[in-house]
């Protein structure tokens, strides 16, 4: 997988990073059970800094979308049960459609978005 990073970008790098990670396990280019880069490797890798992968694999842990092992290093284990993942799912798209509101976006639009983004999992 590679991990690129805008520097220009207003989002922090930190969640560049894990939201890449993320999308790399929904498109399945990234398994249960494999093994993410060290954190020094990484941060050499992609030219930041080691602070900012540890932040991105602490929030990844804290998310239970990653377990980190002294052996394996970081490494890719979804343990966050369905219920969960909906309440939050649930609570980050209430502001996501809040602000699509506020814009005139309709929710034939918001369909139409989401039958496109599954797609590109399937």
């Amino acid at each position: 997988m590679i991990i690129e990073i805008n520097f220009n970008s207003t989002e922090a790098i930190y969640m560049q990073l894990r939201n890449q990670i993320i999308m790399g396990i929904a498109t399945a280019k990234l398994q249960e059970g494999d093994s993410l880069p060290s954190v020094r490797q990484l941060a050499e890798e992609v030219g930041i800094n080691m602070h900012t992968v540890n932040k991105a694999y602490a929030l990844l842990r804290e998310e239970g979308i990653i377990h980190l092992d002294r052996r394996r290093g970081a490494v890719i284990a979804i343990d966050m049960n369905k219920l969960q993942a909906m309440e939050d799912m649930k609570r980050q798209l209430s502001v996501v459609l809040a602000k699509g509101r506020c814009k005139n976006i309709t929710k034939e639009d918001v369909y139409t978005l989401v039958d496109e983004i599954f797609e590109e999992y399937c």
